[in-house]
């Protein structure tokens, strides 16, 4: 077999690009594209027999959609953030929201069956951010995480609308046997839901109800119903020390 890993030092470059242009002017974004296009089917055309030409067009109509997402989600964490002083630091200087961005771009080319693109694109913000999304997971609307350090959702996760997620958060499987690879290995999290840190949810059959809130350090294999409060007892003891005098 005989590999061009030269291209993983493209997908960073075109990774970036790509996110600053659903912003720009629309003089410059028409610019931005067409140079993109000629990455995109570059590194397509390295790794996959598929018509490259196609794939990009079907991605660039899905962009107004792409970018109406990610900018509920800098809503969504402008609202839910405290310590945010305004949308430009969102978008400038927040880690978990350029997690979920990029996933907005690589999940679309991973449903139009470019995988392995979509899998450098995440690798990229992932290690950047230290939170590990793959481009599989279906994520609904106005998704915050916050700080996101040690955050890792698996290809088969749904999470749905409003749902905020804190750092060291796991949505795994419970096996990773390679025959499992058809199957939905990693939880469902239903709308409105609040995970903290350090929560591990494992399972494909796992459902996490609307409304609810997980605790942090919880370790879940079990669905819970909506409007729970999940959380995990720990005893901490406070003392007085004696001093000797």
């Amino acid at each position: 077999m005989q590999i061009n890993l030269r291209i993983k030092e493209t997908v960073p470059d075109f990774t970036k690009r790509l996110f600053y242009m659903l912003f720009d002017n629309e003089q410059k974004q028409q610019q931005e594209l067409k140079a993109l296009e000629t990455v995109f089917k570059t590194v397509v055309s390295e790794i996959t027999d598929k018509e490259p030409k196609k794939i990009w067009e079907d991605f660039k109509n899905k962009l107004p959609e792409i970018k109406h997402k990610i900018q509920l989600d800098a809503l969504a964490t402008e609202k839910n953030d405290p310590a945010c002083k305004s949308l430009e630091e969102i978008y400038l200087a927040y880690p978990g929201f350029h997690a979920i961005a990029t996933h907005r771009m690589s999940h679309e080319l991973f449903k139009l069956g470019v995988p392995i693109v979509a899998r450098m694109m995440s690798e990229c913000i992932h290690g950047k951010t230290g939170i590990d999304i793959h481009p599989g997971a279906t994520i609904g609307e106005s998704f915050f995480i916050d700080h996101g350090t040690g955050i890792v959702i698996g290809e088969t996760s749904i999470i749905k609308n409003n749902v905020k997620i804190f750092q060291g958060v796991t949505l795994g499987g419970l096996s990773v046997k390679k025959s499992l690879a058809q199957t939905k290995r990693h939880p469902t999290i239903e709308n409105n839901v609040t995970i903290y840190a350090n929560a591990t949810i494992l399972g494909g059959d796992i459902v996490i109800g609307e409304n609810s809130i997980i605790g942090a350090n919880v370790w879940i294999t079990q669905s819970v119903p909506p409007n729970s409060l999940v959380t995990y007892k720990s005893e901490i003891k406070i003392s007085t020390r004696n001093h000797d005098k």
